[in-house]
């Protein structure tokens, strides 16, 4: 099922961090070179469906990205964007911070921070739709020596979305049940090469996802 479009230049804003940023252009061509991820697998169905409403689609991922740095760039990076529909893919470098010992993952901001992302965004973007997607992982090169510690963190960062999209009205895309059954079809590198970023048939997987969630109740 495709998402329908029904107002005319609606603005589609994808937020993240590596994976969805995938070498996007940042300078005057961004509109068009949106990067290689999901995002643009997103786009080009939609753009191509409604190109009578003249969608437009923003990829503003930053990759090393928490969700404390996309709350500190939501001024710039949203509000001033005024996007209908705001897509929101983070977590994996909050948990890799903490799995990591950094001391920038010495506490755990990622509940704290995507709580106060949203309630700003309700406030000052209440008609903007919400549509959080649930942060996943599979056994690779990058989580296997700490993989019950990556399992348990992620696990929980996946309830913390699932219930912030329940409190604020969001869509919930869920993805860790969809990598877990196309690692039975192929092997986990195939879909996400070290662990956590995605090839091109994991980005896909994404995709199809997002777009039959989002199918189910219209998009702008």
């Amino acid at each position: 099922m495709v998402p329908m479009i029904s107002k005319k230049n609606a603005v589609i804003l994808f937020q993240g961090d590596s994976i969805t940023d995938a070498n996007r252009d940042r300078g005057l061509y961004q509109k068009y070179f949106i990067g290689q991820s999901y995002v643009f697998l997103i786009a080009s169905r939609l753009a191509n469906d409604h190109a009578d409403k003249n969608p437009v689609f923003v990829n503003r991922g930053i990759s090393g990205n928490r969700v404390s740095d996309l709350y500190a760039r939501w001024n710039e990076d949203a509000f001033s964007l005024n996007p209908d529909v705001i897509s929101i893919l983070i977590g994996v470098n909050d948990a890799w911070r903490t799995m990591s010992e950094e001391p920038s993952g010495v506490t755990d901001r990622f509940e704290r921070a995507y709580r106060h992302l949203l309630e700003e965004t309700k406030e000052v973007l209440p008609d903007t739709r919400l549509i959080l997607c649930e942060p996943f992982v599979l056994k690779g090169v990058a989580t296997e020596a700490k993989w019950e510690e990556w399992q348990k963190l992620v696990g929980k960062y996946q309830t913390i979305v699932r219930e912030l999209a329940e409190e604020f009205g969001a869509v919930f895309v869920p993805l860790q049940d969809a990598f877990d059954e196309a690692a039975k079809r192929a092997e986990p590198a195939y879909w996400l090469y070290d662990g956590v970023h995605p090839s091109a048939a994991g980005h896909d997987l994404i995709a199809r996802r997002w777009l039959e969630v989002a199918g189910r109740t219209g998009l702008a």
